[in-house]
């Protein structure tokens, strides 16, 4: 599956436009992550237990974004965009969306 932040796929011909799909993931906080982001914030510098964190969840909602277009049938997936949000405290959405395509062949 192509997925991509532009428009088209250089190359391609957008034969057929599916749909918008998504994928999302609520993520929390790990009370170990916690306390290690407390020692670290007093310090400063980067918490990488967070920016992993983080990445995976953002791997696992462009998974389920490619799932969403793969049932629609779809070639391509473009315009894709992240969006971030709090949920509750000590939790956050990561969403991605686009538009699924059918390219030709």
């Amino acid at each position: 599956m192509i997925y991509s932040t532009t428009e088209t796929i250089p190359g391609k011909e957008i034969v057929e436009i599916l749909g918008v799909v998504t994928g999302n993931v609520v993520q929390s906080k790990h009370i170990g992550r916690d306390i290690m982001a407390g020692l670290k914030s007093l310090v400063g510098g980067e918490i990488r237990g967070y920016t992993e964190m983080l990445t995976d969840a953002r791997d696992v909602a462009v998974q389920r974004l490619v799932e969403n277009a793969n049932q629609k049938g779809a070639d391509a997936v473009i315009g894709i965009r992240f969006t971030t949000s709090a949920i509750m405290e000590g939790a956050c959405e990561i969403m991605v969306f686009g538009t699924a395509v059918k390219l030709s062949a």
